[in-house]
């Protein structure tokens, strides 16, 4: 014998799969539109509510209809608002935690190494301009006091040289020279492996003292002119390594990574820009899309690096790590702009007629 239950889910069969999600998406948009004053039909609303009161028994094809009918007027009515960006907007979460995450980890590797860019590239850029004013007071020294003389004998000034000249000039060149090696050690810190420090600065005080510093009252002016140009050779060795080691590392990691970093960063800036906006407008929506334009971004990040500073018109230039933050930024108009010039290179040309 067959109860009312059985003969009741015979005569009414579950709805479809489609059924439920349907009309939650239904109500969500109803919802919505209520909620922003936007007006819907009534018939639209009734199918929404008669397909809700149909649940689960009875339904039939025309409150399935209806209802399909109705979510697409309401979509039509709310565009481009949807039933997904509306879920979306109640669970933020996951997309604002990897939006952090993302500009997190790229700060946390740009800025130390921007930093210590910056810096060595000061260091090196002062070091070699002190190298500069060492070389001429060099050359300036030996034209006013001549050739170093024999063991034991003291020359004397040319008559067309003042000693307080010569030994404001001695002790600048040895000033110098400290501030080099005092650079130079700095700049040290910063490579690997690094470079072995000058034998002058690495005996005792007093010996440091001797190779780096001037007599108190320099009674031989052209030996104390020796001794420091024998420590400033040593010391400019030193620094010219290290200056020509952080030029290599610290350009490759300028020219091939920090490109890709900040063109990474400007995607991020984009997509939190983005993404602001759209929770604004309740339009937005998770999308795998934006994976893809982190890799795109660290692909014109890469081309980026291989240019200098880019010329964006007569007179003005963006450097390439600011070039790479707008590619990141605008991805769309770097490609774009790629795909212009492959046109110019592909264009056909037109060919001239022959002249009688």
């Amino acid at each position: 014998m067959i109860d009312s239950d059985t003969v009741q889910h015979i005569s009414h069969p579950a709805p479809p799969a489609y059924f439920a999600k349907a009309l939650v998406d239904a109500e969500l948009l109803l919802k919505y539109a209520a909620e922003t004053g936007v007006t819907i039909d009534p018939a639209t609303r009734s199918s929404v509510l008669r397909a809700r009161s149909a649940l689960p028994n009875a339904w039939d094809e025309q409150v399935v209809a209806d209802l399909l009918i109705a979510l697409t007027a309401l979509a039509a009515a709310l565009r481009p608002v949807t039933a997904a960006s509306l879920r979306a907007f109640h669970d933020t979460r996951p997309t604002v935690r990897n939006y952090f995450v993302w500009a997190l980890v790229l700060a946390a590797v740009i800025l130390p190494v921007s930093v210590i860019t910056f810096v060595t590239s000061a260091i090196s850029t002062a070091v070699h301009d002190d190298i500069t004013r060492c070389n001429a007071l060099a050359v300036k020294l030996r034209a006013e006091l001549g050739p170093a003389l024999p063991n034991g004998q003291i020359a004397t000034l040319p008559n067309d040289v003042s000693l307080p000249d010569v030994i404001t000039d001695l002790q600048e060149y040895a000033a110098t020279v400290r501030l080099i090696n005092g650079r130079a050690r700095k700049l040290n810190w910063f490579v690997y492996p690094r470079q072995r420090l000058p034998q002058e600065d690495i005996g005792t005080p007093a010996a440091r003292k001797l190779a780096f510093e001037l007599p108190v009252d320099v009674p031989d002016p052209i030996a104390a002119r020796d001794r420091i140009t024998d420590t400033y050779q040593d010391v400019r060795y030193f620094a010219q390594s290290l200056m020509t080691d952080v030029a290599v590392l610290f350009g490759a990691i300028t020219t091939c990574i920090l490109p890709v970093l900040y063109a990474l960063l400007g995607t991020c800036a984009y997509l939190i820009r983005n993404f602001e906006d759209q929770m604004g407008r309740r339009t937005f929506t998770p999308s795998a899309a934006n994976s893809a334009r982190f890799l795109i971004a660290a692909i014109g990040g890469a081309v980026v690096g291989l240019f200098n500073n880019l010329t964006i018109g007569q007179q003005a230039s963006v450097p390439p790590l600011a070039m790479a933050f707008l590619v990141g930024y605008a991805v769309d108009v770097f490609f774009a702009f790629l795909e212009g010039i492959l046109r110019s290179f592909t264009k056909t040309p037109i060919p001239q007629e022959a002249k009688p």
